[in-house]
């Protein structure tokens, strides 16, 4: 028998917790919409880019909504490749943002594996709660031809329960991105091919099923589990919000080298652009000069 019971009725920008108790595991899926759609379409990116991005913003979303924290979570992917540096952030309140670093390098426009974007390289999963706390930092080289693969790979290394992620990222009329993280429940009575069951109906979802914008989450959990009995608990919602401020970009001013203040100026005023949100900041000479003296 299947329990669903669930107090968020919308399809997107919601990460939905769930329980197998038939499989005896747990998980959580993600599901971006437009908070995905609006932090891509402030940068343009190539298609490949983009959705790789989009699959990193829907694994913070999965993966930092399951921590107990009060801070931001962040994941980084780091390489030689096209891709020189990806980085996706999301805090404890459930503000998303994320961008990418461009090495200059062709793309070509259907690649998606992984080691050919991002290249050799690590990724890495960090939790900060503020400077009164010591950082968490998990790392793991990369060497895996898809961003799952290669968080499967941390989760094997870091942790003793059984860990799946499925992740799926695409442009429809939108673009839209999914991840579903399953995990093993601790315990040493398990049924011992519980988890092989498990992996075998994760392997028949299709990425069109995870994108679908009209197939809710509650739905897509009961095609998947309703032998095995999935009971679902209160969703959490997710938006797109930048933490940048013109404070930020006043202290960033202050730490850059002299030598590198030209490359900031345009028609005599000096421009701060976020990475994340691309919006910009300007400021006259005086202003620099009086940020820079005190």
């Amino acid at each position: 028998m299947s329990l669903l019971k669930s107090d968020y009725a919308g399809v997107d920008d919601v990460v939905l917790p769930f329980q197998v108790d038939g499989l005896n595991v747990r998980g959580r899926i993600a599901r971006l919409g437009p908070a995905l759609d609006t932090i891509l379409r402030q940068h343009a990116y190539p298609r490949p880019v983009s959705r790789l991005l989009g699959e990193a913003m829907a694994l913070a979303a999965a993966v930092g909504s399951s921590l107990k924290f009060d801070g931001v979570f962040s994941v980084q992917a780091k390489g030689n490749g096209p891709i020189k540096l990806l980085v996706v952030d999301m805090t404890s309140a459930g503000h998303l943002r994320g961008y990418a670093q461009l090495a200059g390098k062709p793309i070509a426009a259907d690649e998606r594996r992984l080691d050919r974007l991002v290249g050799k390289g690590q990724l890495a999963f960090t939790v900060d709660q503020g400077p009164d706390t010591e950082r968490y930092q998990g790392i793991v080289a990369l060497g895996e031809d898809t961003l799952a693969g290669a968080a499967d790979h941390y989760f094997k290394q870091s942790e003793q329960l059984g860990t799946r992620l499925i992740l799926a990222s695409g442009l429809g009329t939108a673009w839209r991105s999914t991840a579903l993280m399953v995990q093993r429940l601790p315990g040493e009575s398990l049924d011992p091919d519980a988890w092989n069951r498990t992996l075998h109906l994760l392997e028949s979802l299709t990425e069109d099923e995870l994108l679908d914008p009209d197939l809710r989450s509650e739905d897509l959990l009961y095609r998947l589990f309703h032998a095995e009995g999935v009971r679902v608990f209160s969703a959490r919602p997710v938006e797109a919000r930048c933490r940048c401020t013109r404070e930020r970009a006043e202290g960033a001013l202050r730490l850059v080298p002299e030598s590198d203040l030209p490359e900031l100026m345009v028609d005599g005023r000096f421009i701060v652009t976020c990475q994340f949100c691309n919006a910009s900041n300007i400021f006259s000479e005086e202003e620099v000069r009086q940020l820079r003296a005190g």
